[in-house]
């Protein structure tokens, strides 16, 4: 089969070459995977260039993120068969034609998504549902502020509020992601390199504030400008680059709560919540509620995947990007 081979750390994601290797061996609790989708991340970038946390060892095929058919299910696992339609997350492997993968970490695909939408459905959606509800208790009829809007997590996070029945503010970085937020069903935009954004956050709210805030940027200390009394800030991320410094006195002053969510931890640390996460995301899904955005165009060819990452990495993309490894996949 055909897959992108890492042999050292990597300058730039543009020197990843594409290589001939056997297809992999599934072990008596994995699934062996045709990859229809690969959903690119931004930590794909950091892998290949061993500044993530996760360092495979030499050779190894980066990507996380897939959805595909199943050709291959082990005998004692009655909960996948072959050909079943199939989204999951494995730390590497997912940027070739095939995958073997715990069968633990795929799901059944929602029947009213598509191969590229459930690529971008594992990391994004969860950590916006576990953010907004199990961290900060999104109510009806509350004010959500969600910064980086347009983004992976960011869209998941806009979705999952208007289906809670919220009211949305999305923050962006730049006024031609408005309507993009707008398709999703945002209540306004704002951007956030505006100097004054936080007042205009204000006046949209009638000058009581937002009672949520969901940060993948690094703007908590902004962001504490324009919240309601009681409000939930939830920290998600530091996509600006750097680690905050946060005034307390704010904090204390409307009674805020700031609080992290990772939910890569929930398994280790409160693995029962996992299935009802997924139990209300799957729910939202086949009632039209939620469905990943896929950025155009879509990238065909691993040998591409190179401009995907480029494309992420220049902030140029919205959604989730999404490459597809070939037309022709390789024969078993």
């Amino acid at each position: 089969m055909r897959a992108i081979v890492v042999k050292n750390w990597l300058k730039d994601p543009s020197d990843m070459e594409v290589r001939d290797i056997p297809v992999p061996k599934p072990k008596e609790d994995e699934l062996l995977v045709r990859i229809d989708s690969i959903g690119a991340n931004f930590f794909d970038i950091l892998m290949v260039q061993g500044k993530y946390q996760i360092k495979p060892q030499f050779p190894f095929t980066p990507g996380a993120e897939f959805s595909g058919t199943v050709v291959r299910v082990s005998h004692s696992d009655n909960r996948f068969k072959i050909g079943d339609r199939v989204f999951g997350s494995n730390p590497i492997g997912s940027y070739a034609e095939y995958i073997a993968v715990p069968s633990k970490q795929c799901f059944n695909i929602p029947s009213t998504l598509g191969f590229e939408q459930a690529a971008g459905l594992y990391i994004t959606y969860p950590t916006s549902y576990a953010g907004l509800v199990l961290r900060a208790n999104v109510q009806e009829n509350e004010w959500v502020l969600i910064h980086a809007a347009a983004g992976g997590v960011g869209i998941a996070a806009i979705q999952i509020s208007k289906a809670l029945g919220a009211k949305v503010i999305a923050a962006v970085g730049s006024e031609g992601k408005f309507d993009i937020c707008k398709a999703q069903g945002a209540d306004y935009c704002i951007n956030y390199r505006d100097n004054d954004w936080s007042n205009k956050v204000l006046s949209l709210t009638n000058n009581k504030g937002v009672n949520v805030v969901y940060d993948p940027v690094g703007l908590v200390e902004k962001s504490l400008k324009c919240v309601a009394w009681n409000a939930r800030v939830v920290v998600v991320g530091f996509a600006a680059g750097t680690i905050e410094r946060i005034a307390a006195n704010r904090i204390l002053l409307k009674n805020v709560s700031v609080t992290g969510v990772h939910w890569g931890a929930y398994a280790r640390n409160e693995p029962e919540r996992i299935q009802e996460v997924w139990n209300a995301l799957f729910e939202m899904a086949e009632n039209g509620k939620i469905a990943p955005v896929v950025y155009k165009p879509i990238f065909y060819g691993l040998d591409k995947a190179k401009d995907a990452l480029k494309a992420i990495a220049n902030r140029e993309t919205y959604g989730k990007v999404v490459v597809k490894p070939t037309d022709t996949p390789s024969k078993l």
